[in-house]
This record gives C-alpha cells, sequence and structure tokens, in this order.
C-alpha cells in the first residue's frame, strides 16, 4: 500500500483512502465537509514553539527535521499513532493531508520519512 502526502488544498483532492490531517492548526478556509477527513490528529504535529520557530524557512529545514523527529520520539501518541496508520495500511492506502505551501519542506513530510523508517509499517509500504 501507499503512504501518500497530498496538500489539503490541492484539487483534485484524493479520496481514494485513509484521509489523515497531520496538521496541529485546522487549515483556513477549509470546510470540515469539503475535508472529507477519516481523523484529524492534531497532537502529531509539531509543537507551537518548534512550528513558530521553524516558520517554513527552507534553510531552517534540516535543524527542523531533527527537533521535530525528537519530538515525535518523545510524544506519548506517537506509537499509537504509527500503529493506526499500519492498519489502515494493511487495508487501503493512507493519505497525509498538511496544509502548508511548501510541498517539500513540512512536517508531512518530516512524518512520512518517520513513519516510513519506523519498520512498523506493512512490508509493502511505499511513498508517494
Amino acid at each position: 500500500m501507499q503512504l501518500k502526502l497530498e496538500r489539503i488544498y490541492t484539487k483534485p483532492v484524493d479520496t481514494d483512502g485513509y484521509r489523515l490531517l497531520v496538521d496541529r492548526l485546522w487549515p483556513r478556509g477549509i470546510s470540515k465537509v469539503n475535508a472529507q477527513l477519516d481523523d484529524w490528529v492534531k497532537e502529531i504535529g509539531p509543537s507551537t514553539e518548534l512550528r513558530k520557530w521553524f516558520n517554513h524557512d527552507p534553510e531552517k529545514y534540516p535543524e527542523f527535521v531533527k527537533k521535530y523527529q525528537a519530538e515525535l520520539d518523545a510524544n506519548p501518541i506517537t506509537t499509537d499513532f504509527i500503529r493506526q496508520v499500519a492498519e489502515q495500511l494493511a487495508k487501503q492506502p493512507v493519505i497525509l493531508l498538511f496544509g502548508a505551501k511548501d510541498e517539500t519542506h513540512n512536517q508531512a513530510v518530516v512524518l512520512q520519512e518517520y513513519l516510513l523508517a519506523s519498520g512498523k509499517l506493512p512490508a509493502t509500504t511505499t511513498k508517494n
């Protein structure tokens, strides 16, 4: 199965799979109905302090990756989140949704890599 990334503002939206919003803040201008989410796990997003420090600055991205991975390591819900993603991937693609404009330097990219590196996802999991 695939572990995909999708910007929540992108149209057309991919509705084939388990749609999981991984931002701590609800994306501006998106209605809960139009989002067509299966779940919103805001607690898995970077802390408010880290998010404000990073401020989507590509030059800070390498340090952001390290800091966010450390937060994920320390986050008490990370284990359950990985289990949730793994259970869904056994049945269907999982789409990690995010609001950031920069599609290569954001927390969803870090989270996708973190999940793939965890060793706890089905062996056939690929990223998109």
